[in-house]
């Protein structure tokens, strides 16, 4: 084997001389040291890589700074287009931040320690090709201003943001990745009908009474779990037709504040409406796969919920269903069901 070895070397060596590089130069110099040789060499232009950060030259448009215990956000060289500062200890993004960072597409600043006062109302202003913004597990108190609306995913969850106004998400005709869970709002006005391109959005974990007015009608994925919602608006989903995924466990929905046949579109894949206050099993399309309504108040396992006709060809296309914890026994079940529900793998009760 080493013999092998040797030849290999040997054989390798008169190629990479011709070249201008020594096959083992790596092994003289440490990963993040400023110096490099031939092509390793980190670019510098626009600026040179701070101390307290990484700029592998093996990947020179992407400069990370996480986990240091920066109190501060560091210099940035011009090229630098992904930006990870999550990790530290950061409290503040003046104006002149992020003056430099022009090509900046991803922008990691979660897990610090930033209020909204202390972010200027310029800060972001400049990042006209910002795609990625993560800026969750802070203690933002309100949606910086002046995002870029450039921005594709923005993640502003686990803060203390209030109130979300119309002004905050003006322009973001590309975002399509809304992460709001975890804070405190009361109120989204009408601050999402401009979102024309939104397919995911999660504002679950916060103290909403109703459903935000004006949904984006493009959307995929809506989350709304952990609020105290005892209601649903009329035709709810209508104009949501690629809408597939709708999350609403732990609220207060009761019967009467859910219009006939809300649920009973087809589209929808997943609908979580598990620990409210339902004495009902609500209606639903016969093309609905994935049912969660365990810890309500249901006292009838009603057949006609999940299919309006029991026959050979007329039948339900759930697969999980889950009435546990409700006032309802196995015994309830009907015996059509089996007909009705031949696509479900199990029923729990």
């Amino acid at each position: 084997m080493r013999l092998e070895t040797v030849i290999l070397l040997s054989a390798l060596l008169p190629l990479c001389l011709s070249h201008g590089w020594d096959p083992l130069a790596w092994l003289f110099h440490r990963h993040g040291q400023a110096q490099q040789v031939g092509f390793l060499r980190a670019d510098t232009v626009g600026g040179a890589c701070p101390d307290e950060c990484d700029c592998p030259p093996t990947f020179p448009i992407a400069m990370y700074c996480d986990g240091r215990g920066l109190t501060t956000v560091p210099s940035i060289p011009s090229h630098i287009k992904y930006l990870y500062l999550q990790n530290n200890a950061i409290s503040a993004v003046p104006d002149a931040a992020l003056v430099n960072a022009t090509s900046l597409v991803w922008l990691m600043l979660h897990h610090n320690q930033l209020t909204s006062d202390a972010i200027g109302k310029e800060a972001f202003l400049k990042l006209v090709g910002l795609e990625r913004l993560f800026l969750h597990h802070n203690n933002l108190t309100s949606v910086p201003p002046n995002l870029p609306r450039s921005l594709r995913d923005l993640r502003l969850d686990h803060n203390r943001i209030e109130k979300v106004i119309p002004t905050d998400l003006e322009g973001m005709d590309n975002l399509t990745i809304l992460h709001l869970h975890g804070n405190e709002v009361t109120d989204m006005t009408t601050s999402l009908k401009a979102l024309k391109s939104l397919t995911l959005l999660d504002i679950s974990n916060n103290k909403l009474i109703k459903v935000p007015d004006a949904l984006p009608e493009h959307l995929h994925q809506f989350y709304m779990e952990f609020n105290s919602i005892d209601s649903l608006p009329e035709d709810f989903l209508g104009g949501l037709a690629q809408l597939q995924y709708i999350r609403m466990s732990h609220n207060l929905l009761k019967d009467k504040g859910i219009p006939s046949n809300t649920f009973n579109v087809t589209g929808l894949v997943e609908l979580d409406l598990s620990f409210n206050k339902l004495e009902r099993i609500p209606t639903v399309s016969s093309t609905l796969q994935h049912l969660y309504l365990q810890a309500n108040q249901i006292k009838e396992f009603s057949l006609g919920s999940f299919c309006s006709v029991v026959d050979v060809t007329n039948f339900s296309k759930l697969q999980t269903l889950r009435l546990d914890g409700n006032e309802i026994s196995q015994e309830d079940i009907p015996s059509e069901s089996a007909l009705c529900l031949r696509l479900a793998s199990s029923i729990q009760i």
